[in-house]
């Protein structure tokens, strides 16, 4: 294991999804200046950009331009933005540190906050309708899946299964978080492979599925070992709130384990994607070995 979880990571994808974040312009009204501050706030906070990287880096296997994507997958940074900002709120998580700085309710209040979160959210779509370029039936076939994966069928479904605790048996405990983290991440992916001209996306959803249950599961781990400087973020507030988490269920060493298989099993299907896919095996790699 490398001593560098960042090794290998795709720098370049990394420096165009964050340089077009920086220039977008949410063109706010001058009276609402505060609003458009707040949303910038949390945007550019940094972070590895995974879920804009995996759109381009799957583009980019499929022989593409990465540049030709790059509206879609920073849409879907705004919306991860906007999920973290309300995950942040005192009604749900009530955390106070996100990306090594004070969450946004927390530096300009929950009732901008709110609105922050929700202007990400229409921001993102409005991106994707109108500065994508593509013919228009894969660009809707990408709108439709990142509508699905963000709504009562993905990220706010999962989101209250968390905080209503239903999470009963080992099924739910993975369907809660296929739903909460899984399903943007699969976004990312199957994005990537529609707007570059895929006409079966079920390998690419398989493999995003199985590194979306990676990603959980190195959080729930990190949630109990990782220290607040390096992440960024409040550590063992699962453990204080008793949410169930892979560690709380599992274990720390199954939980591990069941991280290791959930690698393998990528790895095993990345091969199976047509082309050559380094970068994906680089973010695949990362996503294992984060600080844990």
């Amino acid at each position: 294991m490398t001593a560098d979880p960042a090794a290998g990571y795709p720098a370049d994808l990394l420096e165009l999804a964050e340089t077009y974040l920086q220039q977008l312009d949410f063109r706010a009204d001058p009276r609402a200046a505060t609003l458009a501050e707040a949303m910038r706030y949390s945007l550019l906070a940094g972070g590895k950009r995974i879920r804009p990287v995996l759109t381009l880096a799957t583009a980019r296997s499929r022989g593409a331009d990465p540049r030709a994507v790059l509206p879609a997958a920073c849409a879907l940074e705004l919306i991860h933005t906007y999920s973290l900002i309300h995950d942040d709120l005192p009604a749900i998580d009530d955390d106070t540190l996100r990306r090594g700085r004070p969450t946004c309710h927390v530096a300009y209040g929950e009732d901008v906050a709110i609105l922050a979160g929700d202007g990400l959210f229409a921001e993102a779509f409005r991106l994707l309708l109108t500065c994508q370029q593509g013919e228009p039936e894969p660009v809707l076939a990408a709108v439709t899946e990142i509508s699905r994966a963000t709504g009562v069928q993905g990220m706010v479904g999962g989101q209250y299964m968390d905080i209503a605790g239903a999470a009963a048996d080992d099924d739910d405990l993975r369907t809660l978080h296929a739903l909460k983290t899984g399903r943007l991440i699969e976004a990312a992916v199957v994005c990537g492979a529609l707007l570059t001209g895929a006409d079966d996306v079920a390998s690419y959803r398989a493999y995003a599925a199985e590194l979306g249950l990676l990603f959980q599961i190195v959080d729930d781990i990190l949630d109990e070992t990782g220290a607040a400087a390096e992440l960024g973020k409040s550590v063992g507030k699962d453990r204080a709130q008793d949410k169930v988490t892979y560690v709380s269920r599992f274990g720390m060493e199954r939980a591990a384990q069941l991280a290791d298989q959930a690698e393998a099993r990528a790895r095993h299907l990345l091969r199976s994607l047509p082309g050559s896919a380094p970068d994906l095996l680089a973010v695949t790699a990362y996503i294992h070995r984060r600080r844990r």
